[in-house]
């Protein structure tokens, strides 16, 4: 048996159409955030790739923390970014 692993090739943050920004409140949880505003916790995984980080925990870590929220890349945003 060979185990190996699919590389998952990340775009840059800024590749991303910002819809809004969100300020990291103390006891924010990013599955909740990603229900809220991606409507599915499991797409935590998509505030990660909007935000550039590696650790999910990262993005919560710091209360004050602006997060980016944004569409998946190439679906443009509402204003054409």
């Amino acid at each position: 048996v060979v185990v190996h692993l699919a590389r998952r090739l990340v775009p840059a943050p800024e590749r991303f159409a910002l819809l809004q920004e969100h300020i990291v409140a103390q006891g924010d949880r990013l599955d909740r955030l990603a229900a809220r505003y991606l409507g599915d916790p499991e797409r935590f995984w998509g505030l990660c790739d909007a935000n550039g980080a590696i650790r999910p925990d990262e993005l919560t870590d710091t209360v004050g923390r602006r997060l980016r929220i944004t569409l998946p890349e190439g679906i443009p945003g509402p204003f054409g970014d």
